[in-house]
């Protein structure tokens, strides 16, 4: 069961548990998910979609749990932050439900926002965090935040067979245009010929891992032994400031837009990489697609979705 299966990351991973040969049950409300992005797999015959709040209870026997259930963009998560903070908290119960129920093991999408504004560089999974708290992305934050500790709380109380990923920055084919990501902002903007937005002076940073090295990881954790709980770093290591990001966008996508700056929104990171080490160690993963093959795909992708209709991105992550 993949619940938040029709977004950009559950997508993806539908996709690939299918073709592995995996009877995938995919769980939607699409609040934020798109059914374009798992119209493909429509019809299969290991391939089943229920429309469903994961806030409800919910019930069905499955044997793995993928929690992906969560608006993961600035854009979606603040536009009803109290539904954001119910589906991370609530949905994070209803599986935990399901899963003790089942038998099942159980995998959360954490993610690398756990950190906050990090006062350690990179991210250790051993790092606690500097979080706002009562902030405009505190319903995210500590939501995830939170869900983390139910984890952990069911493993040690009911003896579940879980796993926690903290999910760093990914991109690729199937993001939304309008999700207010980076790098769908950057994109859309440059392939549109607008002014390629940047908050701040572009000196913050991030670390971008390609889609399809992150749904790699996380079948891995899935597969992983039980002792294998978590959390661990999954993400890129490799650093690129925001401004050399608009540069290499332009650059790709022979675009005259020119750079422009506005005010940093309140609290976002400045700095953000991931310290893989237990990644690779526990999971024998790293990523493999650099950062300019793999924006080279997802401009190939948005190409003919801007030469259709123009989109606003007004907010960055």
């Amino acid at each position: 069961m993949v619940t938040g299966g029709a977004g950009f990351l559950g997508s993806h991973l539908c996709g690939r548990l299918v073709v592995a040969g995996h009877d995938v049950l995919c769980i939607d409300s699409f609040h934020t998910g798109c059914r374009s992005g798992i119209a493909h797999l429509l019809g299969r015959p290991n391939f089943e979609l229920i429309e469903h709040d994961i806030t409800m209870p919910l019930e069905v026997e499955v044997d793995e749990i993928y929690n992906l259930a969560c608006p993961a963009s600035p854009v979606h998560y603040r536009q009803d932050p109290v539904r954001t903070t119910r589906t991370s908290v609530l949905g994070a119960i209803t599986v935990l439900e399901l899963a003790r129920r089942t038998g099942a093991k159980i995998l959360q999408a954490s993610t690398s926002e756990v950190y906050g504004d990090p006062q350690q560089h990179p991210q250790t999974e051993d790092y606690w965090g500097h979080v706002n708290p009562i902030g405009p992305r505190s319903c995210y934050d500590e939501g995830k935040r939170c869900a983390e500790t139910l984890f952990f709380d069911y493993h040690r109380q009911h003896d579940l067979r879980i796993r926690v990923m903290r999910i760093f920055n990914t991109y690729g084919p199937k993001m939304q245009a309008n999700d207010g990501r980076v790098i769908s902002n950057f994109i859309v903007q440059a392939l549109l010929g607008n002014d390629i937005t940047i908050y701040g002076d572009g000196s913050q940073t991030r670390s971008f891992c390609y889609v399809d090295d992150l749904i790699d990881g996380m079948i891995r954790m899935m597969n992983a032994p039980d002792d294998v709980t978590g959390p661990v770093n999954v993400g890129n290591p490799d650093e690129v400031t925001i401004r050399d990001l608009a540069k290499l966008v332009i650059e790709l996508t022979g675009s005259r837009s020119r750079t422009v700056f506005r005010p940093l929104p309140e609290n976002d990171p400045l700095q953000r990489r991931p310290d893989i080490r237990r990644a690779r160690t526990e999971l024998g993963w790293e990523p493999t697609v650099t950062l300019e093959e793999g924006l080279e795909r997802t401009v190939s992708w948005f190409e003919p979705l801007t030469a259709k209709r123009p989109v606003h991105a007004p907010q960055e992550r």
